[in-house]
């Protein structure tokens, strides 16, 4: 379901639908990789990816950036030197929505092709 969901593209989300409930992101969150967790509220989900070295979390960082850019949906990055948190929630909505979920799982596409 991973694939099914990189495959896919986000929609914009200027309020207006509601967010996930809570069953609906626990059962999104079975198709990405099990290192993305849901937060305690229900509102984000992170994962923290790790690095040998500051160039290649920078590397990761910018290659999050760029999916953000092509998908128009952004997330929270923290880049340390040896490691990137990748932050999703859609604000719009103050909780998750599927384009949260297809971004998670490019990502999660972009660190298979990659390690």
């Amino acid at each position: 379901m991973s694939q099914d969901l990189a495959d896919r593209h986000c929609k914009p989300c200027e309020g207006g639908v509601e967010a996930l409930r809570t069953d609906q992101a626990e059962a999104l969150l079975e198709a990405l990789h099990p290192d993305w967790s849901l937060s305690d509220d229900g509102l984000k989900i992170v994962r923290r990816f790790d690095f040998p070295a500051y160039s290649r979390s920078l590397g990761f960082a910018n290659a999050v950036a760029w999916i953000a850019i092509v998908e128009g949906h952004h997330p929270v990055l923290t880049v340390s030197y040896s490691a990137c948190s990748v932050s999703y929630t859609t604000h719009a909505i103050n909780g998750l929505s599927d384009s949260d979920f297809i971004c998670a799982a490019k990502i999660d596409r972009l660190a298979t092709e990659h390690s």
